[in-house]
């Protein structure tokens, strides 16, 4: 009788471990290291659902810059305070802020260098429901440039500054460049 009781337990608890509180996993396009952030792209990927297709694609595309505009000004701020902390300057707080209006008017710009690496969509017919996914990617060297670029113009950004944030961005623009020059 003992033996029975204990596979009768056995396979209870094997059927409960089997099944997920969570539900099902679900496997969504654009989805692994292809479409992750490394050290030569900014990458993202966007949802977007909606009973008319361009207002999911259009979802899914300001999903999708979002998150990338996110990780450029994330990855900006934690350099710059590193930097800056480094370095131990006197303006580092005003450098700071400079620098960080500068990443945010970089990312409400257009980027040359923003590059679709893929759009799909689906429609699901018993909900009348399109569903699109799009992926964008930016070179950080040729972001970088670009925020170089940038810093050269700005108005609101005095000599001493610029020179510091110049050195914040040749830093970075090297790591870049070494790691596209090892792939």
């Amino acid at each position: 009788m003992k033996p029975r009781v204990n596979l009768l337990l056995l396979c209870l608890v094997m059927a409960a471990c089997s099944s997920s509180q969570l539900g099902k996993r679900v496997k969504e396009p654009f989805q692994g290291n292809a479409y992750e952030s490394n050290n030569r792209f900014f990458r993202s990927t966007g949802k977007g659902e909606s009973s008319q297709d361009n207002i999911a694609r259009g979802k899914a595309d300001i999903e999708a810059k979002a998150m990338l505009g996110s990780q450029v000004n994330t990855t900006m701020k934690q350099v710059a305070d590193q930097y800056l902390g480094q370095t131990e300057n006197a303006e580092a707080a005003d450098v700071a802020d400079k620098f960080q209006s500068l990443v945010r008017e970089v990312m409400n710009t257009d980027l040359a260098d923003l590059r679709k690496v893929g759009e799909k969509k689906y429609f699901d017919a018993k909900n009348n429901k399109y569903t699109v996914f799009i992926a964008y990617e930016i070179k950080k060297n040729a972001m970088f440039r670009y925020m170089k670029k940038q810093a050269k113009t700005d108005q609101k950004i005095n000599e001493r500054q610029r020179e510091l944030i110049e050195k914040i961005v040749d830093e970075e623009l090297k790591k870049a460049d070494e790691a596209d020059a090892g792939n």
